[in-house]
């Protein structure tokens, strides 16, 4: 859940390395820091408290010019974010380490550090990082050798990068459990968290494997794997462009990232559609003898992605009649799960590295599933290499930490599963047909929801002048409701809850009053009639009513009752829609409050530890 970025080559990359920070600041944001190799001067390193920004300002005021160096921005794990737990942590003036990632046994390793006389100045595990390597490098003399000598000697993830004072144009890399790419330019090598920092320098990247450790000098980059065996990884060219990492004439990365939803939208599901069918080749390689033999299918994720499972839920279960479960991938490790016989494992993720995602699917691996998909954003990401099947979903890169057009390129996703999985047995042709119309439908019905932008912004405020909200929906609306409530917490601080309509009589009716506003979700569906029974039941305790919905006629003129019209959608594309107006309202809810919205406190974009 930090961003970290190391270059060599023939040129002053100081620079480099501050804009490569800039462009991983979503990642982490408590503190930022840069270490180089000075001719003359050894090491030399520069932390602040705070934005990189900050760091650049420090900058200003200090010679680090230098060819070689490592910066890192910061999520505090270990450690409060102070000045003195900012990374670089450095060794005797000799070594100096970035990481990401959590050390399990830092405890343990530090008291044996003790014993061989190193003294701690910070509450960091990344420090033991900095003097373990250091130990080895006294005994080795060699940096790419004490960095795998330590690695052994670790338990827990990391992708860290490495300097020392004796080891000119030399930077060591390594990797386990959190993301490493290397960029290949010219006459110089890059390594960072995260393709986004390596675009303005090169589009050739090599993605670091499992246990990975490389030495990068101008002119040579080298591997070796996790037995210690030199190996060659493939060289990849980066889709990727400048631009789509901008915010271009947009004031944050969400609101953009908000309006790119139809187009994201129409890059998940147009190439897979193939006249009335959904393309055969959905998965890369032919699965339906695969799919045939699936009788039970199991979604884990996180946030967002959790959501986007439960909306599928109903999909796979009503349209394809096969038994579905979603779960929390932090809670699927910690127990012990019965796995039917034909059971797909599907893993969602964002980014690809979601630490408990990953754990829950080297789990299922192990634990009898026919097979494993991930769901995923992210071509080169650990979880799209780890599993049996990959489908990308093209949302192209998302820098708001509150994810968006990544939740509704998963429904996109999901809905394809589902028509997949029910073509092999209980959805008929014709069926199949109606369904690929509806997803084809799904660009233009998100452009009409972000259309009403100008009725939602006006709704922010009398959300925020209550300080709370309830969230309210029924069906596959009731994980959408879920999904708006967390939108609002994570980036105006408000708190809000959502519930199943069914359930408000169960407990949450005691909320409301007049100064709650409650948010309901109510399309023209086969749950509409209820939903309404539970708007009735607001109203008479006097609550504030804000409506999303198709048939506005069927609740204007009720007492304190705001409505927001949508066009009508079919089933299909209602859960997208309908999300699209939820996320602005946290948006310019967190806006009208002054919050950072692209990078709210405590919480970062990627998340690497458990």
């Amino acid at each position: 859940m930090c961003g970290l970025i190391g270059a060599t080559g023939r040129r002053n990359l100081t620079p480099v390395l501050v804009d490569g920070l800039r462009r991983l600041e979503y990642r982490g944001y408590d503190s930022a820091g840069i270490a180089a190799l000075l001719d003359g001067r050894g090491i030399e390193a520069q932390r602040t408290v705070g934005r990189v920004s900050d760091l650049a300002a420090k900058l200003d005021d200090a010679d680090l010019e230098s060819s070689v160096g490592i910066a890192h921005t910061r999520w505090a794990t270990h450690g409060a974010p102070v000045e003195i737990n900012a990374h670089p942590q450095v060794s005797n003036r000799s070594v100096a380490v970035v990481h990401n990632g959590i050390i399990e046994n830092d405890i343990e390793l530090r008291t044996w550090l003790v014993e061989q006389g190193y003294r701690f100045e910070s509450d960091t595990d990344t420090e033991v990082i900095a003097h373990g390597i250091h130990f080895h490098l006294r005994q080795t003399h060699d940096l790419g050798e004490a960095v795998r000598r330590f690695c052994r000697q670790l338990r827990g993830s990391y992708a860290i990068a490495v300097i020392g004072r004796e080891q000119r144009e030399r930077v060591v890399v390594a990797r386990r459990g959190s993301p490493l790419l290397v960029g290949v330019g010219e006459h110089e090598h890059f390594v960072a968290s995260d393709l986004a920092a390596l675009i303005p320098v090169t589009d050739r990247f090599v993605a670091l494997e499992e246990g990975d450790v490389a030495e990068m000098t101008p002119d040579q980059l080298l591997i070796w794997d996790e037995r210690g065996e030199p190996v060659r990884r493939e060289l990849q060219t980066a889709s990727l462009s400048d631009t789509e990492i901008d915010k271009g004439s947009y004031p944050h990365f969400m609101l953009k990232e908000i309006h790119e939803q139809d187009h994201a939208l129409a890059r998940t599901l147009a190439p897979r559609l193939d006249g009335p069918r959904v393309a055969d080749d959905l998965f890369g390689m032919p699965v339906e003898e695969l799919l045939r033999e699936v009788r039970h299918v199991h979604v884990v994720a996180c946030g967002t992605s959790f959501h986007a499972g439960l909306v599928a839920r109903y999909q796979i279960e009503a349209h394809a009649r096969v038994p579905c479960t979603v779960e929390r991938a932090s809670e699927y490790v910690y127990r012990d799960p019965v796995v039917p016989d034909g059971s797909l494992f599907v893993a969602l993720s964002q980014s690809g590295e979601t630490a408990d995602t990953l754990s829950a699917l080297r789990m299922a691996r192990a634990g009898g599933y026919r097979a494993t998909l991930a769901i995923c954003n992210v071509a080169h990401s650990t979880l799209v290499r780890e599993a049996d099947l990959a489908l990308l979903s093209h949302a192209g890169p998302e820098i708001g930490v509150a994810s968006t057009k990544a939740f509704t390129a998963q429904l996109g996703c999901l809905s394809l599963l589902a028509v997949m999985l029910g073509r092999t047995g209980a959805l008929e042709p014709a069926r199949e047909a109606e369904w690929v119309q509806q997803l084809r439908m799904a660009p233009s019905a998100i452009r009409d929801a972000l259309a009403i932008e100008h009725v939602v912004r006006g709704q922010a405020r009398s959300i925020i002048d209550r300080g709370q909200a309830l969230f309210l929906g029924r069906g596959p609306m009731y994980p959408v409701a879920q999904e708006g409530a967390l939108k609002l917490k994570e980036i105006s601080y408000l708190h809000a809850e959502a519930h199943a309509g069914g359930e408000l009589k169960h407990g949450p009716l005691a909320l409301v009053d007049e100064d709650m506003p409650v948010i309901c979700l109510a399309p023209n569906s086969g749950t509409a009639s209820k939903l309404k029974g539970n708007i009735r039941e607001v109203q008479a305790r006097g609550g504030r009513l804000l409506i999303l919905t198709d048939t506005p006629e069927d609740f204007e003129g009720a007492q304190n009752t705001s409505v927001i019209r949508l066009h009508r959608v079919p089933p299909l594309v209602q859960p997208m829609a309908y999300t699209i107006p939820l996320q602005l309202l946290a948006y310019h809810a967190a806006v009208l409050l002054g919050q950072d919205v692209d990078k709210p406190r405590n919480l970062a974009k990627s998340v690497t530890v458990e």
